[in-house]
């Protein structure tokens, strides 16, 4: 267990290797293939349009910064730069500039996990996974993660709050389909039903966020309100019978019922002949 307060030895040694990455005599040309994923990585999500972007610009510019690699028997792990891996492949890129460093299992984790949060390189729920990766894996403090990642406690207990939420929300928000407005307003309903209730509202009428706080309100006051009855659907017989008598008189012809039973015929007309016509056609 790393000790609470300062970046334990191995970290901060790969932070230094980290800011001299871009020095020519610290790296060497790695084939592509030999190189795989952190399987700790903190980041699970990467926005498809942004990595072509990033792409588009290694075809243009190459990898400017390095990865920072650590040896995982005849292959390399990253421990910074998935991104630009992930990208670099997109790109056709066969061999890639990287920086080694050995280091223990803790060490390389606590780097990606605070190289990608320090970056702003995550997401809000993959931001809070990391948090929590830290809080558990290290045994210290929501104070001393604020601390090793230069935030302060209140950002750190408020990101953690998002892993409540059910892990459909959890995963709108890692897709972009709702906002971190939206998660905030949602967290105050403590109900894993009105949460559920919530989301297909927000979905159905394109709620905004100012729109999902005042549901929020309402469903905090009231969670099961009455629905209002919708009226009742015409007949279709009475609809198909006034259809055929306007046909007939060639006239606004109603049928009103009152219950199940009662009701009246109404023939409109729009002055005397027309009336006259309809009286003839009734035989009257």
């Amino acid at each position: 267990m790393l000790k609470k307060g300062g970046l334990g030895k191995g970290m901060a040694a790969l932070l230094q290797v980290a800011e001299v990455a871009d020095e020519k005599s610290s790296y060497f040309i790695c084939p592509i293939e030999k190189i795989r994923p952190n399987r700790n990585q903190p980041r699970k999500y990467f926005a498809p349009d942004k990595l072509e972007e990033l792409a588009a610009s290694i075809r243009e510019q190459g990898i400017i910064q390095p990865l920072v690699v650590t040896r995982k028997d005849d292959s390399y792990e990253i421990i910074a730069g998935e991104r630009r891996w992930r990208a670099a492949q997109k790109a056709g890129l066969h061999e890639i500039p990287v920086v080694i460093r050995e280091a223990s299992e803790d060490a390389v984790l606590e780097l990606a996990l605070i190289e990608n949060i320090q970056r702003q390189d995550l997401n809000a729920i993959e931001e809070a996974q990391a948090y929590r990766s830290l809080v558990e894996h290290f045994g210290i403090s929501q104070e001393d993660v604020a601390q090793r990642v230069g935030k302060n406690r209140t950002t750190v207990t408020n990101a953690l709050r998002l892993l409540k939420l059910p892990e459909e929300v959890q995963r709108d928000i890692v897709e972009e389909r709702l906002t971190m407005g939206h998660a905030r307003a949602l967290l105050a309903l403590e109900n894993l039903e009105l949460i559920e209730k919530a989301r297909h509202e927000i979905f159905t009428r394109q709620l905004s966020v100012r729109a999902t706080e005042d549901l929020v309100r309402r469903l905090k006051i009231n969670p099961h309100p009455v629905q209002r009855k919708r009226p009742q659907q015409p007949d279709l017989l009475m609809s198909a019978l006034e259809e055929q008598l306007q046909k007939r008189f060639q006239s606004r012809v109603a049928i009103r019922m009152h219950g199940a039973k009662g009701g009246r015929l109404e023939i409109h007309f729009g002055d005397s002949d027309e009336l006259t016509r309809i009286i003839d056609m009734l035989d009257v």
